[in-house]
C-alpha cells in the first residue's frame, strides 16, 4: 500500500477555470496532503479577486504554502520559486505528508519538478538594454539576438523577453535557448492536468470574469494601486489587473474592462493549454466528468 513517504509530489496542472484547487484540496485531504501554490500571480498580497485565490475558509483546513508571500511592487523570480517550492517540498515530506502543487503559471512547475538551470540575471547590463530600446527601438537588439541566439530569435519573443535572451547572451556567453531543460523530473512526480471542451471552458471563463467584477475587482485594483501596484512589473500586468487599471484611469469603460479580460483570459488558457499539451507527461482529465477525485487518486496509485 502506498504510503505518504514513497508518493510522487502530485502537480495539478491545465488552464485556469477548470476546478485544479478544487481537486487538489481533494486529494491532499484523501492523501494527507499540504499544498503548495505555483501560480505565479497568487504569490502577490492583496490579488485575491482577480487570481480566484482561495479564502481560507474554502481551503478544506489543508495548509497552503507560497500563497501572499510578496508585495506587488516586487518582480516574480522563477528561479526564487525554485528554491521556495523544493524547500516546502522537503519540509512537508518531513513531516510524513504529501507535497500537492497546484496552480497553472508553466514555467513555475517545471522549475519546480524538473532538473532546470536557470540562465544568470545583471540589473545593470538589463537597464542597459531596455534603455538602447527606448531610444532607438528593438529592431537592432532583434538583429543581435538572431546572430547569438537563432532559436530564441525563431520564437518571435515579446520586447521584454528579447531583452532578456540578450542580457543572458551578455552575461555568460551562452544562448537563452541553451538553459531549456530537458524533461526530467529531479525527484519523482505525478502531473495530472484538467482540461475540458474548449466552447465550454470559453463560457465558464466568461462567466468567472463577470463574477469577479461584481465581487469588486475595480475595488481592489484601486486599494492595490495606492500600494504601488503601477510599479510592479509583473502584478501591474496581470490579467484583469491591467484591463481595470485602463477602466480607473478612464481609458476604457468598466464594459470595455470586462471584455477585455474575457478575451486576454481566454487566450491565456490556450496558452497554457499548448504548454501543458506539449509535456507528454500529463496525464489528462475532464473535471465535468463523474468520479474525478476517484480517477485522479487511480493516477496517483
Amino acid at each position: 500500500m502506498a504510503t505518504a513517504s514513497n508518493l510522487p509530489v502530485i502537480a495539478v496542472v491545465g488552464p485556469t477555470g477548470t476546478g485544479k484547487s478544487d481537486l487538489a484540496i481533494a486529494l491532499a485531504q484523501k492523501l494527507n496532503g499540504e499544498i503548495i501554490n505555483s501560480d505565479a500571480l497568487q504569490f502577490y498580497r492583496g490579488m485575491n479577486i482577480g487570481t480566484a485565490k482561495l479564502p481560507v475558509d474554502e481551503r478544506g483546513g489543508i495548509p497552503h504554502h507560497l500563497l501572499d508571500t510578496m508585495d506587488v511592487r516586487e518582480e516574480a523570480s522563477v528561479a526564487m520559486f525554485q528554491a521556495q517550492a523544493r524547500d516546502h517540498i522537503e519540509t512537508i515530506r518531513a513531516r510524513g505528508k504529501v507535497p500537492v502543487m497546484v496552480g497553472g503559471s508553466g514555467l513555475y512547475v517545471r522549475a519546480a519538478l524538473d532538473v532546470i538551470d536557470f540562465p544568470p540575471t545583471d540589473p545593470e547590463t538589463r537597464a542597459r538594454l531596455e534603455q538602447e530600446v527606448r531610444v532607438h527601438g528593438d529592431g537592432e537588439l532583434r538583429r543581435r539576438l538572431a546572430a547569438v541566439d537563432p532559436v530564441s530569435a525563431a520564437r518571435n519573443l515579446d520586447q521584454r523577453r528579447a531583452v532578456r535572451a540578450l542580457e543572458v547572451y551578455e552575461i555568460s556567453g551562452r544562448p537563452f535557448s541553451s538553459f531549456m531543460p530537458q524533461r526530467e523530473y529531479y525527484q519523482p512526480a505525478l502531473q495530472i492536468g484538467l482540461n475540458y471542451d474548449r466552447t465550454a471552458l470559453h463560457e465558464a471563463l466568461e462567466t468567472r470574469v463577470h463574477k469577479m467584477d461584481a465581487l469588486g475587482l475595480a475595488e481592489e485594483v484601486a486599494g492595490l494601486l495606492s500600494r504601488g501596484l503601477r510599479e510592479g512589473k509583473t502584478a501591474s500586468r496581470a490579467i484583469g489587473y491591467q484591463q481595470y487599471i485602463d477602466y480607473l484611469d478612464s481609458k476604457i469603460t468598466r464594459a470595455e474592462a470586462i471584455e477585455q479580460t474575457v478575451v486576454a483570459t481566454r487566450k491565456f488558457a490556450r496558452r497554457q493549454i499548448t504548454w501543458f499539451n506539449a509535456d507528454p507527461r500529463v496525464n489528462w482529465l475532464n473535471p465535468t466528468e463523474p468520479a474525478l477525485l476517484e480517477k485522479a487518486l487511480k493516477l496517483v496509485g
